[in-house]
């Protein structure tokens, strides 16, 4: 399936941007064209049952072909963000970035001490401007408008298909190409015993501290500076 895509930039080295769940290409507003400032041209997607993209059957497998069926080879840089960074991980032998970035990536059901399903999330589907706000102090009012928007858009079965018998694991063993692990240091997807890990597996960890699970929204500039080398 070709996904539905979003470009800044014209420069000579391509860098791709993967939203996570209930978001689209536009939750990147900010970083596209600061990483297009920075010689990119930057390609966005937006992931199925997700903004302007085909609706359809889901499931993480899927997720990570229609990455292979939209975006290019062999690219410099690849940001994936929580369900964009799972999608990202299971396309990236394919895929062959130079540098792969998982940030705050859907991996595990969550940490031992609060584990999470994806299908809380539908509960989202008609959340308010104001939960939001209270939820996300830090968030520019661009942004919580555009999550009221994103989500209004978004398809809540995406969230259904990685529940029930299709919770799981999806930590890779290893890195397949030089990668970085963003973890959000008020976030809710790693311990400190995961980061451990991580670290073990051969991944570069880098924790933002004071930020949440999306990291660009509530520090933009700790976002920017924790991609330092890998941009």
């Amino acid at each position: 399936m070709q996904l539905h895509t979003h470009e800044w930039g014209t420069g000579d080295r391509i860098a791709v941007l993967i939203h996570g769940i209930m978001s689209d290409h536009r939750t990147w507003w900010r970083v596209g064209p600061a990483l297009a400032e920075r010689g990119y041209r930057v390609i966005a997607v937006d992931l199925r049952g997700h903004g302007r993209s085909p609706r359809g059957e889901y499931g993480d497998q899927i997720f990570a072909d229609d990455l292979i069926d939209t975006l290019p080879q062999g690219v410099e840089v690849a940001i994936g963000h929580s369900l964009g960074g799972m999608a990202l991980s299971l396309a990236v032998e394919r895929l062959r970035p130079a540098r792969a970035v998982y940030y705050d990536p859907a991996w595990t059901l969550g940490n031992r001490q609060r584990p999470v399903d994806p299908a809380m999330f539908a509960q989202l589907k008609r959340v308010t401007r104001q939960v939001i706000k209270t939820f996300n102090p830090r968030w520019d009012d661009v942004d919580v408008d555009l999550e009221l928007e994103t989500v209004d858009l978004w398809d809540v079965e995406t969230a259904y298909a990685l529940s029930g018998d299709q919770l799981k694991d999806r930590t890779p063993a290893k890195p397949v190409v030089p990668s970085l692990v963003q973890v959000a240091g008020e976030g809710f997807l790693f311990d400190a015993e995961a980061v451990k890990a991580l670290a073990d597996r051969g991944f570069e960890v880098r924790t933002v501290q004071g930020a949440g699970h999306t990291i660009h929204r509530d520090d933009f500039e700790a976002f920017m500076e924790s991609l330092h080398g890998w941009i």
